[in-house]
């Protein structure tokens, strides 16, 4: 399997593509899309959208995986982030693409063994797992981290531990 996977934020968007399954797994491509700060966020929107859509007509990716929206400090930041998702579902969606949602726990549980890791923990143990040369940046291991989620999410093993997932 194939899997776009998508940290969504308004500035600093992580993305990886892992191929695998649950027992082995391989990055091919991850990275964190950054606006800067002077660009409308209308423009940064249009940038992850643009982004999301050159991925998966590079990758062909089965299904993508995205992070859900947490509260986190404000209402203003849940909607910023909320409208950095949709532009990535909107994209998934145009190419067909079936998704999937994860919580931020999900993820990290996958990852480190505790759904309250640090992002340090989650960027230490996504370059154990998929034997990446350097330590991958926060963002971009967020994402990582949500690819791997999903392919662990396959294993009959652990399947309970994926609960809360969801197709969107």
């Amino acid at each position: 399997m194939r899997v776009l996977s998508i940290d969504p934020a308004i500035r600093n968007t992580g993305y990886a593509v892992i191929e695998g399954d649950h027992r082995s797994a391989r990055a091919l491509e991850y990275g964190t899309l950054s606006l800067k700060d002077s660009l409308l966020q209308s423009a940064c929107l249009l940038e992850i959208h643009r982004h999301v859509l050159s991925l998966i007509d590079k990758w062909h990716p089965d299904e993508l995986a995205i992070e859900g929206i947490i509260y986190v400090q404000s209402h203003r930041t849940a909607i910023t982030m909320g409208s950095a998702r949709a532009a990535t579902v909107i994209a998934a969606a145009d190419r067909n693409v079936p998704i999937m949602e994860y919580p931020p726990r999900c993820a990290k549980l996958a990852v480190v063994g505790r759904g309250n890791a640090q992002k340090e923990q989650v960027a230490f143990m996504v370059r154990a797992l998929l034997n990446l040369s350097e330590t991958p940046a926060p963002d971009a291991a967020d994402a990582l981290a949500i690819g791997f989620a999903h392919l662990a999410a396959t294993d009959p093993l652990r399947a309970s531990l994926f609960a809360k997932r969801r197709y969107i």
